[in-house]
This record gives C-alpha cells, sequence and structure tokens, in this order.
C-alpha cells in the first residue's frame, strides 16, 4: 500500500446544483487491467489495488435481485462482461434439421438422433453448444464437441444472416430451425468421421438413438462455467 501527502483537490460539483463542499475521503480509479481505491486521512492518503468483485460486492451490498424466472432446462447463470449467460441443457432428442449444401438446390432434410446437449445463451446472440452424454451434475463431469455443423472450434455457432430471439428461452429451437451449412469446424467433432460431421448426419438420419462413444471430448463442465464470452 502506498502513502504520500494528501493532494489539493477541489470541489468539481458545479455551484448551482446547490450542494455544498465537503473533503475528499475514497476514490476508486478503474484502469485497463486494475482498480485502485485511494483513501484520503487527514494529510496523509494511501492507495490500494482492490479486485473488481471486491467493487461489486461493496455497491451491491445495499442492494437486492435476483434472476426472474429462468428458462427451461437452465442448469446455471452467470453475468460476464458482455451480459447475462443462460446455460440450458437439452435432452437427447430426434431433431428434424436441414443442411444446405447448394444454395442453388433444396436443402437436405435429416431426422437427426443428438446426444444431450449444452448451450450457452444470451439474448439476441449466436448460442455456444456443446455435447454431454447425461445431464450435468458436477463440475468434472465431461463436454464434448457437439456433432453439429456451423459450429467454430470454441463452441460458438455460426449464426450467418440468422436472428436469434431476445428471449433466451427460445433460442434452442431458433437454432434448430435455422439452415445448416457445411461450414465452420466440420472435423474432430466424430471419432468415426473425424474429418467430416455431415458422414455421421448421413449414417444417423432416420436413427433412434446417438452413439455417444462417438463423442470428442475437450473438458469439463468446469471449463465452460469459467470461460470468458
Amino acid at each position: 500500500m502506498a502513502k504520500k501527502k494528501t493532494p489539493g483537490f477541489k470541489w468539481a460539483v458545479p455551484d448551482e446544483i446547490g450542494i455544498p463542499p465537503d473533503k475528499l475521503r475514497v476514490r476508486l480509479d478503474f484502469y485497463h487491467q486494475a482498480v485502485t481505491l485511494s483513501v484520503y486521512d487527514q494529510e496523509v492518503s494511501s492507495t490500494r489495488v482492490v479486485s473488481a468483485m471486491d467493487v461489486a460486492h461493496a455497491l451491491a451490498n445495499d442492494l437486492a435481485f435476483g434472476t426472474g424466472l429462468l428458462p427451461p432446462g437452465t442448469i446455471w447463470w452467470r453475468n460476464t462482461r458482455g451480459g447475462p449467460v443462460y446455460a440450458i441443457y437439452v435432452e437427447p432428442k430426434i431433431w428434424k434439421v436441414a443442411l444446405e449444401l447448394d444454395i442453388k438446390a433444396p436443402p437436405r432434410r435429416f431426422n437427426l438422433p443428438l446426444p444431450g446437449l449444452i448451450f450457452l445463451c444470451s439474448p439476441g446472440k449466436a448460442p455456444w453448444v456443446y455435447a454431454v452424454r447425461k445431464k450435468p451434475a458436477k463440475e468434472t463431469d465431461d463436454v464434448y464437441n457437439a456433432p453439429l455443423c456451423n459450429i467454430h472450434e470454441s463452441g460458438i455457432s455460426c449464426s450467418g444472416t440468422h436472428k436469434y430471439p431476445t428471449r433466451v428461452a427460445d433460442t434452442v429451437q431458433s437454432f434448430f430451425t435455422s439452415f445448416f451449412t457445411a461450414s465452420a469446424n466440420l472435423k474432430n467433432r466424430s471419432q468415426l468421421y473425424p474429418n467430416n460431421i455431415v458422414g455421421l448426419w448421413e449414417s444417423l438420419d432416420n436413427k433412434k438413438k446417438f452413439p455417444v462413444g462417438d463423442l470428442v471430448r475437450i473438458g469439463n463442465l468446469k471449463d465452460l462455467m469459467n470461460m470468458e464470452m
């Protein structure tokens, strides 16, 4: 903690507001990578680095807030610099999907069995999508690449011209009603078809169940919960 002589700060509120002058006691300075707290006491001032979380807790100490009603299937929620993120678990099921291989031809339709999925959703934004073998119960549970087209290596989906709803509960359905294309990262999404996930789609069309042993592991649930978005 650095200590130095208190500088002569002047009252900065305009006189017409009618607030009487007062001595500066505490000041927060927000830098790109740090937050500092300066305390002014008589002739000596002290400055130390504080965490953004400490500041948030101090400012919110007298505030009450909640999430409101969460979308069905939500397994966690957190606030990020980019806004709220909802982690929604979707049970294994057969999805009707459309794959556009040629813009001049009708899309190919699939009845595609898929494993359990985790969607990381924000209002009006393209979701991040991952696969799981079972509904997550602990942070060490494994997470896998989603066996889907239009997903980048990081897990974020490629929205193209598709517009996502601001109502997060509608994000999953919106994702599957959009046309898929053979784009983004098609590799390492299947052990049987490591170079192109479309081959797996073709083999699973009209099947009843997804072979979860074919999933490609990328980490665990804690990785998703702590991921920068």
